[in-house]
């Protein structure tokens, strides 16, 4: 999410902008797999791996949402990282003493160059780290997903929903593609760039791809079948941080998402679904950005608004039937707690 040009070290994958203004992400990232084989040398084991997040970044909160709602917490560990960073890495300033308590390092740099010596690429989140040796193993965060519900299934909590349903596979690959380029890094394309006919060219595509949504999503409930799959994870946490940072921020301001009718109540449905909303710090999403992207805020202050409590509000979606979590269940209460203050609290 904060990329190379905003700070050297981010969560999405570093960027350059070209000639014409238009900002790229770097998407090299780390692909080894944790699969149920071991195909590439790290077989999923139950308390092997450590997964490292900052709650203020979108990449890393879909793993976030999916670990929760398939039931993961007592196999995969997760570290939390600090909603702010300087240019060499993410750190665990939220851990008593600075240091994550089971990898025990300050910085989420140090597990990349236990991979990698010298490491040059964007120091990202989420990644997973190989608890035994210290050294990351993936920050490929589209990829991370998918195996959590695909390599890790025999680990699930029973009731856990099936997020990338084989059947499918191929519609929910499709519209991710879609939301990825115009709508995940859409705002990236219009907050990062340096020209005014590449910012337009984004912020076209952006709301074009906004529009393409709200009537897909007009006369259904979820973006693909009829239960939450993989596609509403993602597109989630972009709507999420909308109206908190996109719209001002990254100049996406030709309408809030509460100005979006269709949008505004499908991103509240799955609010006040277990496993979305508890997962969300409003506080963290809005010092990550306008703290660290100088570049962007050169004072570093950081809005006072929007107003959160609207989240909470009715949305009616449930009329146009669908079930959150198919055969399944929710999610139980979680452990991990975001602060009251930094939330609104959906009900669980």
């Amino acid at each position: 999410m904060a990329d190379r040009t905003a700070t050297g070290s981010g969560s999405g994958g570093s960027g350059e902008p070209e000639s014409t203004g238009e900002y790229n992400r770097d998407q090299r990232y780390i692909g080894t797999r944790i699969t149920a084989d071991g195909r590439d040398g790290y077989p999923v084991e139950p308390g092997r791996y450590r997964l490292v997040v900052s709650r203020a970044c979108p990449w890393a909160n879909r793993a976030i949402i999916v670990r929760r709602l398939l039931g993961l917490e007592d196999v995969l560990s997760m570290g939390i990282a600090g909603p702010t960073h300087d240019e060499r890495s993410w750190t665990f300033d939220l851990d008593p003493g600075g240091r994550d308590p089971v990898l025990g390092i300050e910085r989420l740099q140090e597990a990349f160059f236990a991979r990698q010596p010298g490491y040059e690429r964007g120091i990202t989140v989420p990644a997973i780290v190989d608890v035994p040796t210290g050294q990351v193993v993936t920050n490929d965060y589209a990829q991370i997903t998918l195996d959590l519900s695909t390599q890790w299934r025999d680990h699930h909590r029973p009731g856990a929903p099936d997020l990338y349903p084989q059947a499918l596979r191929t519609e929910i690959d499709e519209v991710n593609r879609l939301v990825f380029a115009d709508v995940n890094n859409g705002v990236y394309r219009a907050g990062f760039a340096t020209s005014q006919e590449a910012y337009e060219q984004a912020y076209h595509r952006l709301f074009d791809r906004l529009d393409w949504l709200s009537d897909r999503l007009e006369g259904q409930r979820y973006l693909v079948g009829d239960t939450i799959t993989e596609v509403d994870v993602r597109l989630f946490t972009t709507l999420v941080r909308f109206d908190a940072v996109y719209h001002g921020h990254f100049k996406c301001n030709r309408q809030k998402l509460t100005e979006m009718p269709v949008l505004w109540a499908y991103a509240r449905d799955l609010f006040g679904t277990p496993g979305f909303g508890d997962t969300i710090d409003f506080d963290h999403i809005k010092r990550h950005y306008y703290e660290v992207h100088r570049n962007i805020n050169p004072t570093g202050i950081v809005p006072a608004g929007p107003d959160l409590s609207g989240w909470l509000e009715p949305h009616d979606r449930a009329t146009l039937g669908g079930r959150p979590f198919g055969d399944g269940t929710p999610p139980p209460r979680p452990d991990e707690t975001v602060p009251s203050a930094h939330t609104p609290r959906p009900p669980l």
